[in-house]
């Protein structure tokens, strides 16, 4: 089933309702548009691999793009190309958007979009038009919006009838070939809906118009400034508890998305305020997910969701950005809790993302891998019969396994029912118990059985992976790994991130002009969007606290000067996440400017981060203003949003609440400056700030003005000290990397 896509707001419904957007099209076509069956069988009336003529998509760059490059469908990539064409031949748009990754989108492609009959009628009566969503999300952001607005619901494969303006009038997700449970198949329904389009062709364009003026309305009014305040960080992490599944931990019921950025709030709020029911929050999340089927059991990281309450069956493709999101989240956690699981969970993160989404020779993380092995299977990669449990292991590793994972004759998955997703569903103690064993002999047959299953799954067809490297998501993964050096003192992990960072700023850096969003192949491509901006700037920032060098924080200055000057919204605040200024299609012409996680962090709660970090390491309140007019613009409408909008409320409370930073002022080649160095980097405390200057180089009107004034009067020669603050104070320098880890962690909070 496509992932349903997260909201657009109250007032955007409002408007619809009284818009009655789309109605005009009911008397045509009757669609319900209910849970899908998933029943498909494959067409072979095409030769896959083989380019069809009228089809442009052999040349596209991306993967989801070529793969329908054989399809008998005329598909065109978006572009002015073809609404160019659509407007010369007065037809209507089919527009699908969907991933190579996603499972729904091979189904529709495999019954649909080979099947002849379907492709003469699309070509007849439609321009074609595929969006590959990871290389456009600001196209699939606007569809997605349009689309849930009349239909109460997106995902993927996203299907939208477009006027040849490029205006929504009529969409959803997944449809089948035939008509099938109460709603119309592809056959029936693009028929009708030519017909529509050719009798009713003036109800279509004001239909269309409407939808549009009123999702612009509703974007407008959904910003609302305000003033920021305690009790509305409050009142956003009360709105995020009434939202977490007690039971089961994460957030609502079915399907169950990881929420990285809430967890991240939670863990950062509780530390300030030591609330066990918001740390409570974060644990139980984490707890189940790492011992659920939603975490790799065998081969380390996390699919994008799961089907279930309980974490147990997922859907398998595997994200690079959730895994990104989720690394952090259970290095706080190790930090904030010493619980070993978590530190377990992280480094099976990172070992999959080592082995499997990364190009450990030049650098840079890889976008995604696929749910599954062929067009026909649905994780069978991941899954696992007791014959093929007990066919790969020696008996007494299977016992084990089989009890430990609860893999049974009957398992989880609908298609194959004797297929089982491995979670963890007893205790080591309780096997031992019952196969009379002691407790460290379980524990050795079980890492044994789980390398063994590794390496027989090794043995299969390997689920695709995506290459190409989107800016945004590898500027997470930088950060995550350079967490992970901060807390675990994996230097490997520095040094990858680095490696990686550096990669991107000689392909896909352009000095005053910001990054693209992908490279692959060599070469850098598609504009940059607000997150690509915000989130590299971010990530030049931690690499500048774990490096030393200027040069990141020179290059998150021009980041971040870029984005005001080209995305800033002047009339109202905030951020656009693209620069619309460029665009010719009408979509694209509607400015977008939310504070959502959707999935990822939102580009204005990152910017509000990063401007607030710079403020501090460079002594320009022009930035901390900034981030202060970002936070007010969203201020009037952010209570409401709960965990949707936790990266939004995280910036306002570390923009509201004292941050500490900790100063080392020391020559670099000192080893007592590096030692208080990694006293300060290895503290825990959510939101702190590093740097380390050598006092040859040391430039006072540079630094906060709490740290100047330190060190005027304790001066910066003789040893290496650190200088920890926190708001407008600060401790007596140090020397002693037990008392700068102790001042880190709780300088200032006695105060909070």
């Amino acid at each position: 089933m496509g992932a349903r896509w997260g909201r657009i707001g109250p007032r955007a419904w409002v408007a619809l309702v009284v818009l009655g957007a789309g109605a005009v099209l009911a008397p045509a076509i009757v669609v319900w548009l209910g849970e899908r069956t998933g029943v498909h069988a494959r067409s072979e009336s095409v030769v896959p691999g083989r380019a069809q003529p009228g089809n442009r998509l052999a040349e596209a760059a991306s993967p989801y793009l070529r793969e329908a490059a054989q399809q008998p469908v005329h598909w065109r990539p978006w572009g002015d190309a073809a609404f160019r064409q659509a407007r010369k031949e007065d037809k209507l748009i089919l527009l699908d958007i969907g991933a190579v990754w996603c499972h729904w989108c091979h189904v529709m492609d495999v019954e649909s979009y080979e099947n002849e009959e379907i492709a003469r009628v699309v070509n007849q009566h439609f321009v074609a038009i595929k969006v590959d969503r990871d290389a456009r999300p600001d196209v699939d952001r606007r569809y997605q919006e349009a689309v849930q607005a009349l239909t109460g619901r997106g995902g993927w494969p996203l299907t939208a009838f477009l006027t040849p303006d490029g205006e929504v009038f009529y969409g959803g997700t997944y449809f089948p070939p035939e008509d099938r449970g109460g709603r119309p198949g592809l056959k029936t329904l693009l028929p009708k809906v030519a017909e529509v389009y050719r009798t009713r062709r003036a109800d279509v364009l004001a239909s269309a118009r409407g939808l549009a003026k009123a999702l612009e309305r509703s974007g407008e009014e959904a910003v609302q400034k305000g003033r920021l305040s305690e009790d509305l960080v409050e009142t956003i992490s009360a709105n995020m508890a009434r939202q977490f599944d007690r039971l089961h931990g994460g957030f609502g019921t079915r399907p169950k998305f990881p929420a990285p950025s809430a967890i991240e709030f939670a863990l950062a709020r509780h530390f300030v305020k030591q609330d066990l029911a918001t740390l409570e929050i974060a644990v139980a999340s984490l707890n189940a997910m790492a011992h659920g089927g939603v975490y790799d059991q065998i081969g380390g990281g996390f699919f994008r969701y799961a089907t279930d309450p309980q974490w147990r069956v997922p859907h398998f493709e595997k994200m690079n950005y959730d895994n990104a999101g989720l690394l952090l989240n259970y290095l706080h956690a190790y930090q904030a809790t010493a619980n070993p699981l978590y530190r377990e969970t992280a480094t099976g993160i990172m070992a999959y993302l080592d082995k499997v989404l990364s190009d450990r020779t030049n650098g840079g993380f890889y976008a995604h891998q696929d749910a599954d092995m062929t067009r026909e299977d649905d994780g069978d990669y991941y899954t696992w019969t007791v014959q093929e449990v007990r066919r790969a292991l020696p008996k007494d590793e299977a016992e084990v396994i089989l009890r430990y994972y609860d893999i049974q004759p009957i398992g989880e998955m609908r298609e194959n029912p004797a297929k089982n997703v491995p979670y963890v569903a007893t205790t080591t103690d309780a096997i031992a118990k019952e196969l009379e064993m002691s407790h460290e002999r379980v524990s050795s047959l079980l890492d044994r059985g789980k390398r063994r299953l590794h390496h027989a799954r090794a043995q299969r067809k390997t689920p695709f992976v995506d290459k190409t490297l989107y800016i945004d998501r590898n500027a997470m993964l930088i950060s995550a790994y350079l967490k992970a050096y901060k807390v675990l003192g994996n230097e490997k992990a520095k040094d990858f991130a680095v490696m990686t960072l550096d990669l991107l700023l000689r392909q896909a850096y352009r000095p005053g002009k910001g990054m693209y969003h992908a490279y692959a192949d060599g070469h850098a491509r598609l504009p940059g969007l607000l997150n690509d901006q915000v989130q590299m700037a971010h990530a030049s920032l931690d690499a500048f606290e774990v490096t030393g060098e200027d040069r990141y924080v020179t290059l998150a200055r021009d980041l971040m000067d870029y984005t005001i000057r080209e995305l800033w919204d002047p009339n109202a605040g905030g951020f656009f996440d693209r620069h619309h200024g460029d665009a010719t299609l009408a979509a694209l012409k509607r400015p977008r400017k939310d504070i959502y996680d959707n999935p990822t962090p939102s580009g204005n709660g990152v910017a509000a981060l990063v401007l607030d970090r710079l403020a501090s390491l460079t002594n320009n309140e022009g930035y901390r203003r900034k981030a202060l007019h970002t936070l007010e613009a969203f201020a009037g409408g952010a209570k409401d949003y709960g965990r949707a909008g936790a990266t939004y409320a995280l910036a306002v409370h570390y923009h509201i609440n004292q941050q500490a930073q900790a100063v080392i002022i020391g020559a670099r080649d000192d080893q007592r400056t590096l030692v208080l160095w990694k006293a300060a980097l290895t503290a825990y405390r959510p939101g702190k700030i590093v740097a380390v200057y050598d006092p040859s180089d040391l430039q006072l009107e540079g630094l906060p003005p709490a740290v100047a004034g330190a060190v005027k009067v304790f001066g910066a020669q003789g040893e290496p000290r650190a200088y920890v603050c926190a708001g407008s104070t600060c401790a007596p320098p140090s020397a002693d990397p037990d008392e700068v880890a102790a001042l880190v962690t709780g300088y200032g909070l006695e105060a909070s």
